[in-house]
């Protein structure tokens, strides 16, 4: 049988490269980045469900739809158990932290994300109860989220400290401890305002129940903390996110819970 003319010519050199670049061995150079995915609502809601809920699925997403070179993935771990799971390699990135939040010793990049929170303070609406009433937290009795480090506690999250010094009970559910003490069984409870936020749209009757402080714990400036030998540099990363910010990705992802948005840059 004779070969059909130009058949050698078509199987060229460089058309068998270009035919290799776009082979699935092309898919397998995008570098996975694995996030860890710790409860921390509005941000992240009960990763170890499966449930891709929260707000850091969404920058995930955003941040794949940006760019080809890197696949976000979220890997679930705990807020106990992330320093460990970072350290050993199973999670490259740990997001919306802070480098003060017991990541001193761990070597680590830090990230400026440009994301701006803040933790307040918030109590059962009663006549004569005004924002005096926030200023002193001794002999109180607080509702607080287990592992967290409070600015008021100087950090120290220790449930026996806080339990001994503030008569804090702990718990694994900002819901839990609103509830508490929207029916008088606390206090005082310490949430984000985006936390906030989310709950009294989910809940509009509280409204009328809950004060929140004008007194703020602490701001929660949001790091990207990247390993030192992480498939993404910190460098690369700011570059993403300052990419998300120019094209309103951002704004649409974190303004409806009042987190500010301010142009990235990195540490």
């Amino acid at each position: 049988m004779t070969p059909l003319p130009g058949l050698k010519a078509f199987f060229s050199p460089m058309l068998l490269a270009a035919l290799w670049l776009a082979s699935p061995t092309q898919a397998a150079a995008v570098q996975e980045v694995r996030i860890g995915a710790a409860h921390f609502p509005p941000y992240t809601v009960r990763p170890e469900q499966g449930a891709d809920s929260g707000l850091l699925p969404q920058l995930a997403e955003a941040l794949n739809r940006v760019q080809g070179e890197y696949r976000f993935v979220l890997v679930p771990t705990s807020i106990p158990r992330r320093f460990g799971d970072f350290q050993q390699g199973r999670t490259d990135m740990a997001i919306f932290e802070n480098p003060q939040w017991g990541w001193q010793q761990i070597p680590h990049v830090a990230v400026d994300m440009g994301l701006e929170d803040a933790e307040v303070f918030v109590a059962h609406q009663q006549p004569g109860r005004d924002q005096r009433y926030f200023d002193e937290l001794r002999g109180k009795r607080l509702a607080l989220f287990n592992g967290y480090h409070y600015a008021f506690a100087n950090f120290n999250a220790d449930p026996r400290y806080l339990a001994e010094t503030y008569r804090a009970t702990l718990t694994y559910s900002h819901d839990s401890n609103l509830f508490m003490v929207q029916r008088g069984r606390a206090d005082i409870a310490l949430v984000t305002r985006s936390y906030l936020s989310d709950f009294l749209q989910r809940n509009p009757q509280s409204s009328s129940l809950l004060m929140a402080s004008e007194r703020v714990d602490q701001v929660y400036h949001h790091y990207a903390l990247l390993r030192p030998n992480a498939p993404i540099s910190g460098q690369a990363f700011a570059t993403l996110m300052r990419k998300l910010h120019d094209n309103g990705e951002l704004l649409r992802i974190f303004q409806p819970y009042q987190i500010t948005v301010d142009p990235p840059g990195d540490d």
